[in-house]
């Protein structure tokens, strides 16, 4: 079994609305459980609940620090028609609720009556001229998932900032994995947040509230990606995302709000 499908497991605790799961400290930033990680681990929690198993929409509110640590997920039905079915999940740790999502779910052979796009795929640097994100203390995330930034978006590496808040460049998993929803999840918070290359390292962005919308199964193991940010106002900011598979197919999107705060 591959580390990450260990470690978003469940198993059901005497009832069909509750389960156990167990946060690892294999998908962290500087310590803490990232968000994408967290976010799979909410909806493959659901998937067991619904009938439907093809994953549409998932969106994680952060209510509190998530530990590295066994917790509790509490599933409740919201609404099921012939298209959807919704599901909300709650995970606790202790008595603290850390995460609530809601999903939904659609049946796997699902039609496409309309496939229009009105934007093509980002223009990014040939893997070759990426910059690998290396392995890190305490940065266990880059240990399991191969991410490189295109060189346009690394100034802020070596303390040269730039003017647009966009990164873009490539990501797998280090060690092979077929991808599922689930994985999407995860590849949709995998790199650093955009704001750093046109404010550097000065500020911390702790995630308020995520939503990843998938559209199709990627048909390359290299997925295209940007994320920018366009807004910071009153303490928050937000990111959009794009992933991309290498065909050109539009895999993901995403939207992701987070507080700016400016490091002590």
């Amino acid at each position: 079994m591959h580390r990450f499908d260990e470690d978003i497991a469940n198993r059901f605790l005497g009832d069909a609305a509750t389960l156990k799961v167990r946060v690892t400290p294999n998908w962290s930033i500087n310590g803490l459980p990232n968000g994408g990680y967290l976010m799979a681990l909410m909806a493959n929690a659901m998937l067991q609940a619904s009938e439907k198993k093809s994953i549409a929409i998932v969106t994680t509110t952060f209510i509190s620090r998530c530990d590295p640590a066994e917790g509790q997920v509490k599933l409740e039905k919201i609404a099921a028609s012939s298209q959807f079915e919704r599901l909300e999940a709650h995970l606790y740790q202790g008595e603290r609720e850390r995460l609530r999502s809601w999903g939904t779910f659609v049946k796997e052979e699902m039609a496409c009556a309309l496939d229009r796009r009105e934007e093509q795929a980002p223009a990014v640097a040939p893997l070759t001229e990426c910059l690998p994100i290396p392995p890190m203390p305490g940065f266990t995330l880059f240990d399991h998932m191969d991410v490189r930034l295109d060189p346009a978006c690394t100034g802020w590496m070596h303390g040269r900032l730039a003017e647009k808040s966009e990164h873009k460049g490539w990501a797998r998993f280090k060690y092979d994995r077929p991808y599922d929803a689930v994985a999407l999840l995860l590849i949709a918070d995998c790199f650093p947040p955009p704001v750093y290359v046109t404010q550097g390292l000065a500020a911390w962005v702790p995630t308020i509230e995520m939503s990843v919308n998938i559209r199709k199964k990627p048909a390359s193991q290299w997925l295209k990606c940007i994320f920018r940010t366009r807004f910071i106002t009153c303490g928050l900011m937000e990111e959009d995302g794009q992933i991309w598979d290498e065909t050109g197919e539009l895999i993901a999107i995403s939207r992701q709000i987070a507080q700016y705060r400016v490091a002590k």
